[in-house]
């Protein structure tokens, strides 16, 4: 009898938890407000003095799919509840480690994205701000060869980023 009382009392709870976060948590950890439906993430233009002529919509894409795939955000052109632009400011590559006689053996790729969120459900969660990140690499490496894999690796973690700070409150 007491196993039964306890089972139920654990289906209730589990159930009234389910019902509380319903909208405003997803199992990736977002906290989105309950009335916010969409998202629109903005095309980042590339100002850097070096440009990677992927690197825009890379990007752009990368962050729209997060959003699509990781929340219940219908991802939308124009006005929405949630808001993302920005671009990018820097794309650069230097010297990031030497060797015992004085020889580069590192370079670092490192990529500077300036965003803007505009939550229209939540003005408190805005905010303006620039993210940054970077991958070392063998210099002996001809850089063309390893760009692309080292420029989606650091999209990815950039993506993250936006992400974590939009909607992910921890």
């Amino acid at each position: 009898m007491k196993r039964r009382r306890f089972g139920v009392w654990l289906l209730a709870v589990a159930t009234l938890v389910a019902v509380a976060c319903k909208g405003g948590y997803s199992f990736t950890g977002a906290s989105i407000p309950p009335n916010a439906k969409t998202i629109s993430v903005g095309t980042f233009p590339n100002y850097a003095t070096t440009v990677n002529p992927q690197l825009s919509q890379k990007l752009t894409d990368d962050l729209r799919n997060l959003f699509a795939s990781q929340t219940s955000l219908n991802v939308v052109n124009g006005d929405a509840d949630l808001q993302i632009t920005g671009e990018i400011t820097s794309y650069t590559t230097r010297a990031a480690a030497l060797s015992a006689n004085d020889d580069v053996s590192m370079n670092r790729l490192t990529i500077t994205i300036k965003v803007k969120f505009v939550n229209n459900c939540d003005p408190d969660a805005n905010f303006e701000q620039s993210f940054s990140r970077y991958r070392d690499y063998n210099a002996q490496l001809n850089f063309s060869s390893v760009e692309s894999t080292l420029m989606g690796e650091i999209v990815s973690e950039l993506c993250d980023d936006v992400f974590n700070k939009s909607v992910v409150n921890w």
